[in-house]
Parts: structure tokens; sequence; C-alpha cells
């Protein structure tokens, strides 16, 4: 052993000494000999702990003001007692577990309190967000939530990766409350929040979401439950643990909302787009092959460059649609693509374009409610009563499909329909008090976003919060690493 191993062999001892002098002295005895450094330390704790409890609103939860009193001070439990040990194993384990720990904790109440990362997984909010951007959300602009299921693995939303097993525990389920906020959700605000419609999950199918393919499965919900070989195990998530979406809000609490030929409507007041706002479009050449980079100078993806295929069968279709058909019977190349305004006028301003014409709206897309047809579509919907906390709607048999799901999935209410009456918890009724704040949500790229008029409103309960900046973003069709160094740090929500 040489000298420095015995000096530190040495001091290890003294400083287990000193510590089991500590375990073993009286409360003022161990309070006497705590340092001044650590003194400020708990001081500090402590007074961030006391207001985070104010904010929080709960007072139980300053019972365990004298746990961190013990962390910092007395010592009663043992916290460090790895720092002391002569086995250097134990000491190089315990050491990172200690950090790692210490890091878990952290990231757990940042992401649960104040914000979190998030990664724009598809194209509904193109152009302004991108797919591949990664977002930091803010919590505290609504408020955030206090969690509904407190034991989970902070960086995973519903499922380990690798393990493929789920990152919570269901129990214990805390009920919904959320802490005091700078303001409410407004019109045109990007939001991020849980998938409504993902309390329900066939593990192997999981997009179009459980309901959809109850409704479309032959045989329906029997048939997707009995169907593990294709469906998988159907389990339920928490609120806090659906999957995370991100729209623009369109619609607020109490107002009544229609779509006209594409245009919404607010208490019958149409109400400007968003900037970006994109609809698909067929593009047709004048018989060459549309340019890749000309794609890239719109700034139209490789997934949404999508080549009509076409036969001789089409030509009736083409002219119907105002496009052109050759003299000889061919059909010049046409491109399904979505657009802004924009970026229609460039691409009629080019020569060689024969013609741009919207995609007309495909009635047989089935809109929420999938219960009930009411003969709307994603661009001819409504009009609705968006739900409003406080506030109490008469129900008919005409509008119950729209709301059943909130009474019922949302807000925790048997409903049901005997004898053309309504019954609410087993009585019969025509009325019913919205319990929550509910919200329309539409994607901006509107013809591709799986958005509100889909799978209906959003519940107060279910946002998450709004996204502040782009903290990087990755383009996949540049290649590795395809950063897109203009957009990092770039507002997330310009419009507003």
């Amino acid at each position: 052993m040489t000298q420095n191993d015995k000096n530190t062999a040495f001091q290890n001892e003294n400083n287990a000494g000193n510590t089991d002098s500590r375990r073993h002295g009286t409360l003022m005895e161990r309070l006497r000999q705590v340092k001044p450094t650590r003194w400020a330390r708990f001081g500090i704790v402590a007074a961030i702990f006391i207001g985070w409890v104010i904010w929080l609103g709960s007072w139980w939860v300053i019972l365990f003001l004298p746990l961190l009193a013990d962390i910092y001070l007395t010592q009663f439990i043992p916290w460090t007692w790895w720092k002391y040990t002569r086995n250097k194993a134990v000491k190089a384990v315990m050491g990172w577990v200690d950090a790692i720990v210490y890091a878990l904790v952290l990231v757990y109440f940042v992401f649960l309190f104040f914000g979190q990362n998030y990664q724009i997984p598809s194209s509904s909010l193109e152009k302004s967000l991108l797919v591949g951007d990664y977002l930091w959300v803010n919590k505290i602009l609504y408020g955030p939530r206090v969690p509904n299921t407190p034991i989970h693995f902070p960086l995973a939303q519903n499922t380990l990766p690798i393990l493929n097993c789920k990152s919570y525990i269901d129990y214990p389920q805390w009920e919904y409350h959320r802490l005091k906020g700078y303001r409410n959700v407004e019109r045109f605000d990007i939001v991020v929040f849980n998938f409504p419609a993902g309390d329900t999950v066939a593990l192997k199918v999981q997009n179009p979401d459980y309901y959809t393919l109850c409704k479309f499965e032959p045989g329906g919900r029997a048939a997707v439950r009995n169907n593990k070989a294709k469906y998988g195990d159907i389990i339920y998530r928490p609120v806090d643990r659906r999957e995370n979406y991100v729209k623009r809000a369109i619609g607020l609490p109490g107002e009544r909302l229609k779509i006209v030929n594409d245009i919404v409507y607010i208490n019958g007041q149409p109400i400007p787009e968003p900037k970006n706002v994109q609809y698909n479009y067929l593009v047709q050449t004048d018989g060459r092959e549309f340019p890749a980079d000309t794609w890239t100078d719109l700034g139209v993806s490789v997934d949404d460059r999508a080549r009509v295929a076409l036969d001789s069968d089409a030509t009736y279709a083409v002219l119907q649609l105002g496009l052109k058909v050759a003299d000889d019977g061919s059909i010049p190349p046409i491109y399904q693509v979505p657009l802004t305004a924009e970026m229609v006028a460039k691409l009629k301003d080019l020569e060689w374009i024969g013609g741009v014409v919207k995609v007309p709206v495909a009635e047989m897309v089935t809109v929420y409610p999938i219960t009930h047809d009411y003969g709307w579509t994603r661009a001819d919907y409504g009009e609705i009563w968006i739900p409003k906390k406080g506030a109490t709607l008469k129900l008919t048999l005409h509008n119950l499909p729209v709301y059943e799901r909130v009474i019922k999935n949302y807000e925790g209410n048997t409903i049901e329909v005997s004898d053309g009456k309504i019954l609410i918890n087993g009585k019969v009724t025509d009325r019913y008090t919205f319990k929550m704040d509910y919200y329309w949500m539409m994607g901006d790229n509107r013809d591709n976003s799986a958005d509100s008029r889909y799978w209906g409103f959003v519940p107060e309960d279910h946002i998450v919060g709004s996204p502040m900046f782009v903290i990087v973003s990755f383009d996949k069709d540049k290649g590795f690493p395809g950063i897109r160094w203009e957009r990092i740090f770039k507002s997330a929500n310009p419009d507003k």
C-alpha cells in the first residue's frame, strides 16, 4: 500500500468515525457539528421547496421538509454511508447510483413542472413546425399539471425503449389538478396535449386509434379485442401517459364552430387562417418530370412529393378537375402535394406548369363523431358548440353523439338511451353541466392533419403546454446530420 493509499484510508476511517459520532449524538449535538456551508445549502433548498409547496397548493407535502433537514443537516438516516466504505467497488458503483438518482429526480421535477423536450413526428403543422424539429415545451404558461400518474420514468412517455414495457405504475392515480399559470389557452396558440382518443390502445395497431378500429373492423369491438395476433393486448392509459400531440388551438370553450369550404367560422364569423396553412393540390407539368431541386426550393419534402398513378380510364376525371390531356390522349405527370398560398403562386408563375388545382374532398372519410353520420366532411363541418366549464347544454338525441364521449369518457359518467330518453348515471335528463373546459385543435397542414375534425374535443386536463422554441432540427432529406441550423432557437409559435 502506498503512502497516498494509507492517507486515504486514514481519512476515510476518520470521516467514518465522525459520521458514527453524529449518528449516535443527540439532535442538538448533530446540529452543532453542521458546517455553515451545509446550513446555507439547506436554506436555499428549503426556500425552493417551500415556494414549490405554496405553488402546489397541497400543504401536506410540507411534511417532507424534515426529510430534507435530515439529508442536509442531522443525517439520522445514513444517506452517504457508501462514501466511507473500504470497498472500492461498492464506492464506485454507489457513486454512479447517487449521481443517476439525483439526475433523475432533477429531470423528473423539471419535466413535470417547468417544461420538456418534444419531437415533431408528423407534418400536421408544416410549415409552422417541421418534421424533425425538437421543441422545448413551456408547461408554466398554462400552469403545469400535478401528475395523474406520479410514479413514472421521466424520460419515456408510456413505454420503455428496448424493454418494451410500461414506463409507469398504474397506482396511485391522482385527480386532475393544474397549478396557476400565466394565462389560458388562446386562439392560434400551438399547443401540446395528450391524445384524447388514446385512452384505450391496441398495442400492435396504434394508428388508427382503437375507436376507429372498432368502427370499421367487421365484428366491431369484440373482433378487435379477441384478435390478439393482429391487434395485440388492449390496454388503458391514464391521461398523462397518453401520446403527445401538437396542434393549433382554433376553437375555445363556449364558442360555436363550423367549417364551410375549409374556412373556419367562430360564432358565425370567419376567422383568419394561419400564415402557413396548407391544403393538398394537384400539380401538373407540361409533360416533363418535376425537377427535384424545384421541390426543394419550394420546401416540399421527399415524403410529400407523391406522383399520382394514372391509367387511360382517368382521362375524364382529369378533365373534370380542370387539368389537361395531351393531343395523343396521354396525361402529363400529375403530383399531389401540400402547398401554402405562397407556394401555389410560385408554381403558377413557372411556364412549364400545366395546372394547379385543389384536391377535392373525399366524402367517404369519416369525421367526428364516428358513431353518427351528420353528412359532415373535413372541409364542411358542423356547426357544433364547444363545451365550457360550468355551462349547461340541452341534450337531444340529435346532438348526443357529439357530446357522448365528453360526458362518458372525459367526465366519468355513465350514459345510455332507453325508450328514446337519455339517462346519465341512471337518471333521465335532458341537461348536462360540464366540469371542464374543452378546445378544438387543428393542424396547419389541413388536409394531412389528424385533428379535432376526426377525434373531437380536447379536455383541459389533457393540455400539456405550449412550445417555446426549437432546440434543434434535423432534415432527413439532407442526409446525416442534416441539421437545419437556421431553425435552432427559433420561436416555435411565431404567429403569436
